[in-house]
């Protein structure tokens, strides 16, 4: 659904709005009581990112031991050291549960199990943003949500089995770039073919590609190429 700037339109339970300041308004007095946070991202930027997190702060001040909060962000993610910091760092100051997927995930954000709101298409520079009260609606997504979390793995074990290809990747992802041979390749990373062609294919996994082609376009909105 794509509207002009600024329009809010609401039918029923679902409200869509346009642009970070505007969710913000809406939603953002909900994280002054929210005890339960659940979270799917593609990257580090959030529409709480964005906005200075000032006021997020002051709400959320003295009551992160009071609340549960889970987060799923994709793999690709941990190929990046920069970013990979930034998640413990998370982490740790939060107090949050973090785990990590190799599947496509659509970004969303859970509170109390009671609200979803779910990110959309970006328009002259403005995301769309549903947030959705319906419950039969935000059962589903929290259902959803579960699934892809039992099926996820802790920051600290996917950071363990990545560690090495995160070292490698800068490397492999330019030798793949320039289509070198799989031999050539090799030899100039001094390893064996069959340990290179393991090592994309870790590469591979960690960015969700099916293919060399796609890990390329993966680098690339990760900012790794």
């Amino acid at each position: 659904m794509r509207m002009s700037d600024g329009l809010v339109r609401a039918s029923g339970a679902v409200t869509v709005v346009r642009g970070e300041e505007e969710l913000f308004q809406r939603t953002g007095h909900l994280f002054a009581t929210v005890t339960d946070i659940a979270c799917a991202a593609n990257d580090l930027a959030s529409w709480v990112a964005v906005r200075k997190s000032d006021e997020l702060a002051a709400a959320t001040a003295g009551r992160l031991g009071e609340m549960r909060i889970r987060k799923i962000y994709r793999s690709g993610l941990l190929l990046d050291s920069v970013s990979t910091q930034e998640l413990a760092r998370r982490r740790d100051r939060l107090g949050a549960q973090i785990r990590i997927t190799t599947e496509e995930i659509n970004e969303t954000i859970l509170l109390d199990r009671r609200v979803v709101i779910l990110a959309g298409d970006l328009s002259a520079g403005r995301r769309s943003y549903s947030v959705i009260t319906q419950p039969e609606t935000v059962q589903g997504v929290r259902s959803l949500f579960e699934t892809a979390w039992r099926s996820a793995t802790d920051l600290a074990v996917y950071d363990a089995q990545v560690a090495e290809i995160r070292q490698l990747a800068p490397a492999v992802l330019d030798l793949l770039s320039r289509g070198v041979k799989d031999e050539a390749a090799a030899r100039t990373l001094g390893l064996g073919v069959r340990t290179y062609r393991r090592r994309v294919a870790e590469l591979m996994a960690a960015l969700g590609a099916g293919s060399r082609f796609q890990a390329g376009i993966r680098a690339r909105e990760l900012g790794l190429v």
